[in-house]
């Protein structure tokens, strides 16, 4: 499979750009590719899809050298194996609180001897064209990138032993649910909240870890559909269609 670009860029210190969609679309990954962006991220979380469609999301991003990532819906084992089984190659994973949660993902996520993922989809072995089994392991680890989301009052608090956990090098956010564990639903701004991430993203940085938007930007499709139309409303005649 292609190498895994933001892993690429983060380890040149650079950020990876992509395009974020919550609806599926084969044009939308073309266009990213013919770009020449680095990657496209799906919303599972939020968003409907079926395993299949995960399949040709990732069997398209492979094709335009793209490299696939998605938010899965949530820490069950047999889920998230099921999307890195169709070859998506960063999982951004919601929730996360604790350390043991944070251990229990290294194990679902990677081979041995940095986890016990279960062994694997035709997909990942070439459909057994792969003959080095080990050394197809060791590459599926080192192209596998996992991203648990940080949004709760309480992850804050048990964030210095989340961050001993080996195998897990970026953290995500998750502002609203923040806002929400600590009494302010709808408020992600509010000053006690900003105050607590950004503590918290001194200590991801002081432990040699990163934020996701360190390593990686995108732009959101629906939004950007959103604006562009806001734009064209704004102009009125000074728009012209295709």
């Amino acid at each position: 499979m292609p190498a895994n670009k933001i892993i690429e860029k983060m380890r040149l210190g650079q950020k990876a750009v992509g395009i974020s969609l919550s609806f599926y679309s084969d044009e939308i990954i073309e266009l990213a590719g013919a770009m020449n962006l680095d990657f496209v991220s799906f919303d599972g979380q939020h968003a409907a899809t079926t395993p299949e469609t995960i399949n040709r999301f990732c069997r398209m991003s492979d094709g335009w050298g793209l490299t696939p990532a998605m938010r899965v819906p949530d820490q069950i084992q047999s889920n998230i194996l099921n999307y890195i089984d169709r070859g998506m190659r960063v999982i951004t994973i919601p929730d996360l609180e604790n350390k043991q949660q944070a251990e229990q993902l290294v194990e679902y996520c990677y081979f041995a001897p940095r986890g016990r993922r279960s062994y694997t989809s035709k997909r990942v072995t070439r459909f057994g064209l792969e003959t080095d089994l080990k050394a197809m392991m060791d590459r599926t680890n080192d192209e596998l990138l996992i991203v648990p989301q940080i949004e709760s009052i309480t992850a804050y608090e048990n964030l210095d032993e989340i961050l001993t956990v080996d195998g897990i090098e970026v953290f995500a956010g998750g502002p609203n649910d923040l806002a929400q564990s600590m009494g302010f639903p709808g408020q992600p701004d509010h000053p006690d909240c900003l105050k607590i991430t950004e503590e918290g993203t001194a200590k991801i940085h002081a432990a040699g870890k990163h934020r996701d938007a360190d390593i990686m930007v995108s732009v959101d499709a629906t939004i950007a559909v959103r604006d562009a139309v806001n734009a064209m409303l704004s102009a009125g005649s000074g728009i012209k269609g295709y």
